[in-house]
């Protein structure tokens, strides 16, 4: 099996419980041993305005999340390809 992931999933951007510090670490711990790891690659600009408002990319930006946002929707589109 395959998991699409980037280190920078390890960096914490928000203060949701579900993000706290720690969590992907003990999930790549846990599961590294029996899956291969494919690197995730950012989505382009072309990508996201396809499914989202330009304004939404722009609010993203505003936000300073682009980069960790276009890396989860890249991931999600290299996982989607590869099955």
């Amino acid at each position: 099996m395959k998991v699409v992931f980037h280190e920078d999933f390890y960096d914490v951007y928000t203060t949701d419980p579900a993000a706290e510090a720690g969590r992907m670490e003990a999930v790549i711990e846990v599961i590294q041993p029996h899956v291969e790891i494919v690197k995730a690659e950012p989505a382009s600009e072309q990508d996201l305005l396809a499914v989202h408002p330009k304004a939404h990319v722009e609010h993203v930006k505003a936000m300073g999340l682009y980069p960790i946002a276009a890396l989860a929707a890249g991931g999600a589109i290299q996982a989607a390809t590869l099955v």
